[in-house]
């Protein structure tokens, strides 16, 4: 009889900058003690390749292919840990000024999964849309681990439950939300709110990735399908581990079978 699906996570909550080294440096340092606590999955932030506030033209400058130093140094990591990793990087889009805000799973043997941002944060006085070109609304973007599947989503894309919904569609068990979730007037309360909301009406785990104060919010998150913080970080750097477990999500799902008996489907419309 094989074992139950179980998989150990971590979210590794730290501050990237405008160093494109150091913060591989740092990734390298976070996944390397998350490891050692036995975590599997390993979650970091949104633009964990490359950060400034306010958002300006050296995104673009300092932009990755897929198949660049980014991502082929977490491949190299992942193998070495033998973990999967979930990171966001600012990589090179379809013309010189803009860049993708993009999500990748990646393991010792390659990518997993790639999910570019589709709703652009356009709000609270930002307008990430100068510089960041959305991602096409197509396929979910998931992946495999330890018998449970995995769905990526970034940040703002919270605020949509759409986005979390047609994951759970395409038969994710987790939710993995990298983040740079800015402050602001009860933005702290809004953040914590939605992954719990996300994981109660989907009856999945969530597992939020962000950046630290004083531009974050913090409180990274893994929260359980009652919406309840299994492990979390405060507003300092710093990593949470907890684990995901199929029995847990059956026992929700039996309960609240909310999913089976709901009415309505997801569209995607392009505008």
């Amino acid at each position: 009889m094989s074992a139950p699906a179980a998989v150990p996570v971590a979210v590794c909550q730290f501050a990237p900058t405008a160093s494109r080294p150091d913060n591989l440096e740092r990734v390298a340092e976070l996944a390397t003690e998350a490891a050692s606590r036995g975590a599997k999955l390993i979650v970091f932030p949104e633009y964990s390749s490359y950060f400034v506030d306010p958002l300006d033209e050296s995104l673009a400058a300092n932009a990755e292919d897929l198949d660049g130093t980014f991502v082929t140094t977490l491949i190299a990591l992942a193998a070495d840990l033998a973990v999967v990793i979930v990171a966001g990087l600012v990589e090179r889009a379809s013309d010189e000024r803009h860049v993708r805000n993009t999500v990748v799973a990646v393991r010792g043997d390659g990518v997993l999964a790639v999910y570019r941002k589709q709703h652009l944060y356009d709000a609270f006085g930002q307008t990430e849309s100068d510089w960041v070109e959305p991602g096409e609304v197509g396929e979910a973007a998931t992946f495999e681990l330890g018998g449970l599947r995995f769905g990526l989503m970034t940040c703002y894309d919270l605020r949509f439950p759409e986005v979390a919904r047609v994951l759970v569609d395409a038969a994710a068990d987790a939710l993995v939300v990298p983040a740079e979730w800015v402050r602001g007037p009860l933005k702290e309360h809004h953040w914590t709110t939605l992954l719990g909301a996300r994981a109660i009406e989907n009856t999945v785990y969530v597992i939020a990735a962000d950046h630290p104060t004083p531009i974050g919010v913090g409180h990274s998150q893994i929260v359980d399908p009652q919406g309840v913080v299994l492990a979390g970080v405060g507003t300092a750097s710093g990593i949470a581990v907890a684990t995901v477990e199929r029995a847990a999500i059956e026992t929700v799902r039996t309960t609240n079978p909310s999913l089976r008996v709901r009415r309505y489907g997801v569209t995607a419309r392009e505008s």
